[in-house]
């Protein structure tokens, strides 16, 4: 049964169109009364959150906006959009985030960037064009759009929820911190000790990315994407070159795709091993934290070696890699991988020994399972509060490394630290056996012809999926760029994760979740 006859069938609604012109996606346009029930269906179908949610200005060319809202199969690695038209003058969508927590945030982004109103929603407060700067009626995703003049302060205040009742107090914190960390407001709610709420509110370091993207060629826009969130910039170059490589239709060379792998792994396991040492810092354990960084510093010297670049940017291109890994390159980073494992087990028997460091992160900051599966949690967050998903699960060439995904079930910062040590075990077997397969061949493909469409990019990064949504138009530039980082599913996690903590657990509470800020707010 297609997909079409399953939704006649099943759920009594039949999409005016499908278009399944992709082989692992497809996009389902439904009439305005069936948006919701067909958005439903497919989390239900899916067992999947929204995984995005996004706008397009067709008005010069359909006169119409149209909304897209993924959902992601992972027992058929398939991606399904259900796609609502509606005429540019009506600027409403129903509003389906009070049936789908994860469509929450997606749907506060298209009100204050294309404003188009989600009708019914229970949340339009802003995201990250902030109502004491930024005026009323500027839209900067519309087509038309014409910043706003410099006025200052527009004397308009955020609404954060209040807490009342007896012996409650509230406690701002932020959005400049003491540290080099991003800057966000975290709006605590505590009755005495015990943390009842905390609102998150960030979008401090907007700068319009996917705005930015537009007109821009592809070679210019994997300069900026490698941007978008540094500590993942390998992640997002591959999947905004992962788009375009569908868009084109392009064969990725084997050689290519293991050199990425092995890339991608790398990235992981130098964010995973500076965040286990910035859990050891923010419960004052230092020597475990100094062990972590000189670790940190060697796989960035590793990176250096053999891309040119610490974080392994200007590796990735259209179609395959700029650098290659030989033989002699292979095997010193075989050896180098050998020795940080060994590191690695040290610095595990050292932070495992301290009953004070086990007593602070077990059982701290607790995210259970239905909790992260109804709010949409995603990535390494996820797995340690036993969700199974990982983009890598059945893809080449991780499936024939025998890749499974690690997951736990306890939810707490413990958790989060396991997968980040048993991760990192994980990808030195992957880098040895990538490294194993490489054998002579090319190292890219060359795209050819011009090509007006449009495709998904998806890339488990080392927080979880990064997803890009490209759309070429007939010069091959881009017309619209979609960007979802998991840090933007995640950061509402760390809010249930810290209720019932007291607030000096929250930095190592923030630290184990490590969200990106930048990948946040574009």
């Amino acid at each position: 049964m297609n997909i079409r006859e399953e939704f006649k069938n099943k759920y009594q609604i039949e999409p005016i169109t499908v278009n399944t012109r992709l082989e692992d996606e497809s996009y389902l346009t439904v009439k305005h009364e069936d948006f919701i029930p067909a958005c439903l269906a497919l989390h239900k179908l899916c067992h999947s959150p929204v995984m995005m949610m996004f706008a397009e200005d067709k008005r010069k060319t359909r006169s119409c906006y149209r909304l897209n809202t993924a959902f992601y199969a992972a027992n058929t690695q398939h991606w399904y959009y259900i796609c609502l038209d509606f005429p540019g003058a009506d600027q409403e969508f129903p509003s389906v985030a009070k049936e789908i927590y994860s469509a929450t945030l997606f749907e506060r982004e298209i009100w204050e960037m294309f404003g188009i109103r989600p009708e019914g929603s229970p949340d339009l407060r802003r995201l990250r064009l902030h109502e004491e700067v930024w005026p009323e009626g500027y839209f900067p995703l519309r087509k038309d759009f014409t910043p706003p003049p410099a006025t200052g302060r527009t004397g308009q205040e955020y609404n954060f929820i209040k807490g009342e009742g007896e012996g409650l107090f509230e406690v701002p914190v932020g959005p400049v911190h003491a540290g080099i960390i991003g800057p966000g407001h975290f709006h605590f709610t505590a009755a005495g000790e015990p943390i009842i709420n905390l609102e998150l509110r960030l979008g401090f370091t907007h700068r319009g990315v996917e705005k930015l993207m537009e007109g821009k060629t592809l070679t210019e826009a994997l300069k900026l994407c490698e941007c978008v969130s540094g500590d993942a910039a390998f992640a997002h170059s591959l999947a905004c070159c992962s788009a375009a490589e569908k868009i084109f239709d392009l064969t990725v060379p084997a050689r290519a795709k293991l050199i990425r792998a092995i890339c991608l792994e790398l990235e992981r396991m130098y964010n995973h091993i500076n965040d286990i040492g910035g859990i050891a810092l923010d419960v004052g354990f230092s020597f475990a934290s100094s062990f972590a960084s000189v670790m940190k510093e060697t796989i960035l010297q590793l990176n250096d070696s053999i891309s040119g670049n610490r974080y392994l940017k200007g590796v990735n291109v259209i179609g395959g890699v700029t650098k290659d890994i030989n033989e002699r390159s292979a095997a010193g980073l075989i050896g180098k991988l050998k020795t940080l494992n060994t590191d690695l087990k040290g610095l595990e028997e050292i932070l495992f020994s301290s009953a004070s460091f086990m007593d602070r992160v077990d059982s701290t900051g607790i995210l259970r399972q239905k909790t992260a599966e109804d709010i949409g949690i995603i990535g390494l967050a996820g797995r340690a509060s036993g969700l199974t998903l990982d983009l890598r699960t059945n893809t080449e060439p991780y499936r024939l490394a025998g890749f499974k995904p690690i997951v736990l079930g306890t939810g707490d910062a413990l958790a989060r630290l396991k997968i980040r040590l048993l991760e990192f075990k994980q990808s030195v077997q992957l880098i040895n056996s990538f490294a194993g397969q490489l054998a002579s061949g090319a190292l890219a493909s060359i795209p050819a012809g011009i090509k007006e469409d449009f495709a998904l990019g998806a890339v488990e990064g080392w927080r979880g999926p990064v997803l890009y949504w490209l759309k070429l138009d007939s010069n091959q530039k881009i017309e619209r760029c979609k960007i979802t980082d998991p840090s933007f599913h995640n950061w509402e996690g760390l809010s249930y994760a810290v209720q019932g903590e007291i607030i000096p657990d929250f930095p190592l509470c923030n630290k184990s979740f490590d969200l990106s800020y930048s990948g946040n707010d574009l």
